[in-house]
């Protein structure tokens, strides 16, 4: 499993544009620029107590949309076959120009999904 960060990083860049924007600006806060509780109960004129409630249930609903959804296991699973056929591709005896091309539609097709 992810760290908790990373994995939060993760469904927030999926998910992030379900939140409301307050809850979208407090997993920013919290998770990509690194603030902690109290400065951002201090931004936001809050206790620490509700501020880490709001992240943990914002949190909680990038959780339940990934449940539902499955994008970022569907991401990831796509990234570890990209990475075996690029350890194919590179093991393989081909030309050098058939594998630059092969590569190349694989980068093509790996990122417009």
């Amino acid at each position: 499993m992810l760290e908790k960060t990373t994995q939060m990083n993760l469904l927030y860049d999926f998910y992030g544009v379900l939140l409301t924007d307050k809850q979208r600006t407090m997993i920013e806060m919290y998770y990509l620029e690194d603030w902690s509780l109290a400065e951002i109960s201090e931004h936001f004129a809050i206790t620490r107590q509700a501020v880490h409630d709001n992240i943990r249930r914002a949190g909680m609903q990038l959780i339940e949309y990934e449940e539902k959804l499955h994008l970022l296991e569907r991401y990831e699973k796509r990234r570890q076959i990209g990475q075996h056929i690029r350890e194919l591709l590179s093991s393989a005896s081909l030309d050098e120009k058939l594998r630059e091309e092969l590569t190349v539609a694989i980068e093509s097709l790996l990122n417009e999904s």
